[in-house]
């Protein structure tokens, strides 16, 4: 593979950022420019001399610009090999095409709009681009391939230096580039087409196939340790999301960071489907809620939430799903705390004033509104040689379907606040425990017992955290309890509440044990297991 002098180029792009420049330092250089549509017409407006397409092929734009480029004097400049065809581009009067630059429609951008249709989502489906694109990317030993305006500087810098040509390892890499670009922009079709239409599937739940194309937006320092290599991608447009959401004040995130805040994004989100009158909070440590509260003001629910486990909280990750105001920042800010992340839709102007002077580093996110309605996914986690897909736990709790297994029936502020605290269970890593209840002006968690191998310990470690607040509580199990010995030291702690899962062949004994001690115990139905 040797230089190849660009002498011919087709410019046909989206995104015109940076088009003008990149087409005039092409011209300056003596190429030839060939152009599409509204790109011919933003380069012949700023006094650059452009070809139409038009004019290469023979052959008008049709169907409202859906036909254009698929010509054979298009395709064959690209993909022709300069040692190889010179014979067939004479006699078929096709004259090569040295660079192709190509941004792709905005099929990304437009299905995350809101309330996109289906018929939009598919005008936006680019055919020729992607043509060109693989044509070029595959004959990368004459042709240099353009997918993106951040690659301008870099290609017009190697001409240059290079007397009008561009170096085979540009080209190969650019060629790299360009199919990583198709593929994503093929997978996001395919998973956007699959989310609305249901793909080829096996059964009636789960793809055959899986296309999962990430950007990557930023290059992490490390992992979970500095031994290991980490970045962040972005394989959708989605909001609210840590992905998407603008940092305020503080140092970059890091891979712990943004496993942090995600999780607490995710409670936070989750309280609303609880109350969406309420404000909630929660505190996440090692992707566990060490701290979760509702109630009418976000300084009173940060309170509550830091009061779940004030030790475990210092140092930890903090979502509301309210506007941050200054009374809240206030609080945030008080002596006894300390946070690596402060997540919520929006801050004021006092509350940002207030956090960024009382640290120099910590991480204010700005993620936008947040529903009481969170939005159905997939999850992914890999394991050696495969993935798992399954869809996330987004089920909200529903109290009115629990059934009353044993003691007196709880009132609904009760059965409220023990759906808050399904709802801390659920992210817990599984064996969990969550006790909690009302509190003053609101309800929160009180103490919670997370990844445990048997859930006698859960409980156990429930208890500790929950301290003297356990009597009178109410406890929420992920699971089942395989035997009464969990909710025999539940009850000896004080809890008056039990709500499980069901499903164990010994449900009877502790159903027998509540009755007993005049406990109520309900069943959800529902498992929670988070592992």
């Amino acid at each position: 593979m040797a230089e190849a002098i660009v002498r011919r180029a087709l410019l046909s792009v989206s995104d015109k950022e940076g088009l003008v420049a990149f087409a005039g330092a092409l011209v300056e250089m003596g190429v030839e420019l060939i152009s599409t549509g509204g790109t011919a017409r933003a380069i012949r407006e700023a006094g650059i001399a452009v070809r139409d397409v038009s004019e290469v092929t023979g052959f008008p734009e049709i169907m409202a610009g859906r036909v254009k480029t698929l010509h054979p004097k298009i395709h064959g400049g690209i993909l022709a090999r300069r040692d190889v065809d010179g014979e067939a581009m004479r006699e078929n009067q096709i004259e090569p095409i040295d660079l192709v630059c190509v941004n792709l429609y905005p099929f990304e951008a437009t299905v995350a709009r809101e309330g996109v249709s289906r018929e939009e989502a598919v005008e936006q489906i680019d055919i020729g681009g992607p043509g060109m694109i693989r044509a070029a990317a595959k004959n990368c030993d004459w042709v240099t391939v353009v997918t993106d305006p951040a690659q301008y500087a870099r290609v017009v810098e190697a001409m240059r230096e290079n007397d009008g040509a561009t170096t085979p390892e540009l080209r190969r890499s650019l060629a790299a580039a360009a199919f990583a670009r198709t593929a994503a922009y093929d997978g996001a079709i395919a998973a956007y087409l699959a989310s609305v239409d249901g793909g080829e599937s096996g059964d009636e739940e789960t793809p055959r196939s899986l296309a999962i194309q990430g950007e990557r937006v930023a290059s992490l320092r490390y992992g979970e340790n500095p031994h290991q290599a980490a970045a962040l991608y972005r394989t959708k447009r989605a909001s609210p999301s840590v992905v998407e959401a603008e940092q305020l004040h503080g140092k970059e995130l890091s891979y712990n960071n943004i496993l942090d805040a995600d999780a607490a994004l995710g409670l936070a989100i989750a309280l609303r489907s609880v109350s969406a009158d309420r404000v909630g909070v929660c505190v996440i440590k090692h992707t566990n809620p060490c701290g979760a509260a509702m109630a009418s003001s976000p300084r009173e629910a940060v309170g509550l939430a830091i009061a779940g486990d004030p030790l475990a909280a210092f140092g930890g990750i903090l979502a509301v799903n309210a506007l941050i105001d200054d009374k809240a920042s206030e609080r945030i800010c008080a002596e006894d705390a300390f946070f690596e992340v402060v997540i919520a839709p929006a801050f004021d102007n006092a509350a940002l004033k207030r956090l960024r002077a009382r640290w120099k580093n910590v991480r204010l996110l700005e993620v936008g509104a947040i529903d009481a309605q969170d939005a159905p996914s997939w999850e992914h986690r890999t394991v050696r040689g495969g993935m798992l897909v399954q869809q996330r736990d987004a089920l909200a709790p529903d109290p009115a379907a629990w059934t009353h297994q044993a003691g007196p029936p709880a009132d609904q502020d009760r059965l409220s606040a023990a759906a808050m605290l399904e709802l801390c269970a659920r992210a817990l890593t599984s064996n969990a425990i969550a006790i909690g209840g009302v509190d003053g002006v609101g309800v929160r968690l009180f103490g919670g017992g997370a990844g445990q191998m048997d859930r006698v310990n859960a409980c156990r470690i429930a208890i500790e955290k929950a301290g003297e607040r356990t009597r009178g509580a109410i406890a929420f199990s992920d699971a089942y309890f395989p035997f009464s010995d969990g909710p025999k030291l539940l009850i000896d702690a004080g809890v008056d509440l039990i709500v499980h899962p069901g499903g164990s062949k010994r449900d009877a004994e502790t159903f027998e044990l509540c009755e007993s001690r005049g406990v109520s115990c309900y069943t959800t139905g529902v498992r929670r297991f988070r592992h």
